[in-house]
């Protein structure tokens, strides 16, 4: 087993963490997000059976066993909200060509290390019709989007309230936030938590502060969320990784 260690920098956007750098080996875990590696090296990724997926292009189901045996000096992994376009036609991929394989992904060096732009590229070969621009958002929806920073820091966050604040029905702002944001609100409210406790972590705070700022009820609520998302607690990467972040927009 190489006993790589995760060190590099890393994004996060709604529905998007992305890390670019050393990927390390793990132990067993399973989360909710699709995880999309390329690396410059072959990979092994070891699934819950004990199979091995070796490649320098590996995708990790959701809610999947898996660790990962053999990491890579150079590499991405891209974890997509399963909810998303991208998540969904990611998880497509795994299952029909298996985990290692399909049509090639961007390399790690395509766009000269810029992650985000990284990122816009892989979602596009996951998502090859993706490129048609999205209609104008309802004023409702962006006045949704630039509330809730502010109303998950405060702590629960309910649709209903949201949607009174706005002016529209709970079902009518549903529908269009999901259709316009990619996301389905309840989850987009979950990213928009893990943003700002990134932000904060990046900053320097400890976990208990980062938690409590992302509306979080502690430190083991925040750290069983980022588990189920991404597999790893939010501290894992903190001393090794150079975060990038936007305010939820």
């Amino acid at each position: 087993m190489t006993d790589t260690r995760w060190r590099g920098g890393a994004l996060i956007r709604p529905g998007i963490l992305a890390f670019a750098g050393s990927i390390g080996t793990t132990t067993s875990h399973s989360h909710h997000a699709v995880q999309v590696m390329t690396a410059d090296t072959p990979l092994t990724v070891a699934d819950g059976s004990g199979a091995r997926h070796c490649g320098t292009q590996v995708v990790v189901p959701p809610d999947t066993a898996h660790h990962i045996e053999t990491g890579a000096a150079h590499g991405v992994v891209v974890f997509l909200d399963p909810d998303t376009a991208a998540g969904r036609a990611a998880g497509h991929r795994a299952h029909r060509f298996g985990w290692a394989g399909g049509p090639p992904l961007p390399a790690p060096a395509t766009v000269d290390g810029d992650l985000g732009a990284l990122v816009a590229v892989m979602v596009g070969a996951l998502v090859p019709d993706s490129a048609p621009a999205p209609p104008a958002r309802h004023p409702s929806v962006t006045a949704a989007l630039a509330l809730l920073p502010a109303l998950v820091a405060d702590g629960p966050v309910t649709t209903t309230d949201l949607a009174a604040r706005v002016g529209l029905s709970t079902s009518r702002l549903t529908h269009l936030f999901g259709a316009q944001v990619g996301l389905p609100l309840r989850r987009y409210v979950l990213w928009t938590r893990l943003m700002i406790a990134v932000t904060e972590v990046g900053a320097g705070r400890d976990l208990t502060t980062a938690a409590h700022a992302a509306g979080f009820a502690d430190s083991a609520h925040l750290t069983r969320t980022c588990r189920n998302i991404f597999g790893l607690p939010p501290s894992a990467l903190s001393r090794t990784v150079t975060w990038d972040t936007d305010p939820p927009r």
